[in-house]
């Protein structure tokens, strides 16, 4: 029994030594990072509207991922011209699998150009837009509806304070 005892503690001594803890690999960090984003493009009688936002992602967790992403657009519609650039800051949050809540805050730079009789009128302006969204996640893709809380009909790219949205990451 003793020696059963004594060859116990030993082997437990043994394994405790194998499994020391190893220095944090560098290419953990870039494991937890997703690259994607949105593409949109509208076609209409009176003109076309097309989105570009690529971002990447950092997932913290299973549930909380954040990142940051570029944003280009570019829409007419008759004698009206106008273009988008910006960044954003974004904010992602899968409390179940399937759901996934988001908050993303843009910083949008917008030129806008009228031909009205001749007559050019360009406005160039920055405007913040907040968008608070709830979507239906299936994995590296999100079908959803965002809503803008800053939206100003004056000043936003966009037509709507609501807008739906399909975002895929890798």
């Amino acid at each position: 029994m003793f020696i059963f005892m004594i060859s116990f503690i030993s082997s437990g001594n043994l394994i405790a030594q194998s499994t020391k803890p190893t220095q944090v690999n560098r290419n953990d960090f870039w494991n937890s990072v997703r690259f994607g984003g949105s593409l949109g493009l509208n076609f209409s009688n009176n003109g076309f509207t097309g989105i570009i936002a690529p971002s990447a992602i950092y997932d913290f967790n299973e549930i909380v991922s954040a990142g940051v992403g570029l944003n280009a657009a570019y829409a007419k519609q008759n004698e009206f011209k106008t273009t988008s650039l910006g960044g954003s800051l974004i904010t992602l949050i899968n409390p179940v699998r399937f759901l996934q809540l988001s908050v993303e805050f843009q910083e949008l730079n917008i030129n806008r150009k009228y031909e009205l009789n001749g007559l050019d009128l360009k406005e160039n302006y920055w405007v913040p837009a907040l968008f608070t969204g709830i979507g239906y996640n299936t994995g590296n893709v999100t079908a959803g509806i965002k809503y803008d809380l800053l939206y100003d009909s004056e000043k936003s790219f966009y037509s709507s304070a609501l807008m739906p949205f399909v975002s895929l990451y890798f």
